[in-house]
């Protein structure tokens, strides 16, 4: 097991150091959400009707 490890130490440093970096996307994403950020212009977006579906249209 131990030579398992370092033999492929370098490779999992870097799916850590990545796994990392998606949490950290994936924890902005939700926390934008959940403030109601949009995540950009909607069009062409084919969800802006789901996102906006519970705004009033003036």
């Amino acid at each position: 097991m131990l030579g398992f490890i370092t033999n492929n130490l370098a490779t999992i440093i870097i799916g850590l150091i990545l796994l990392g970096i998606i949490l950290l996307v994936v924890r902005s994403i939700r926390r934008d959400k959940k403030a109601g950020k949009s995540c950009g212009s909607c069009k062409g977006c084919s969800g802006a009707s789901i996102c906006h579906s519970n705004k009033k249209v003036r």
